[in-house]
């Protein structure tokens, strides 16, 4: 991946907040200020409920695999930032997200 990339599919990993079993997910990713950001309409998905229970997350992208820090924006106007980097569709890049920020290495 270059570092111009700025969406692309990465595999996300958390740790079940009931069961501490490791859970993987394919999601629609967003490189920004060297932070990966990803984004629901609402809050009803155990990726983003796990990450908000145990922020220790790890991602997959470009053969390469990173830990990081899971963090909810709270910043407005990132959210909406990232809206519309993910979403080329002017209706979804407009639409409200939650949106988690992973600081890796």
């Amino acid at each position: 991946m270059n570092d111009n990339e700025t969406k692309f599919k990465a595999i996300l990993e958390t740790k079940g907040r009931e069961t501490g079993k490791a859970h993987q997910v394919w999601l629609l990713a967003v490189k920004y200020n060297g932070k990966l950001y990803f984004s629901r309409r609402n809050t009803n998905s155990d990726w983003l409920r796990n990450a908000q229970k145990n922020p220790d997350v790890r991602i997959e992208f470009g053969g390469q695999s990173f830990v990081g820090k899971a963090s909810l924006v709270n910043d407005i106007s990132l959210c909406k930032k990232i809206s519309q980097l993910k979403y080329e569709d002017e209706k979804r890049a407009n639409e409200s997200r939650v949106v988690l920020e992973v600081d890796y290495n």
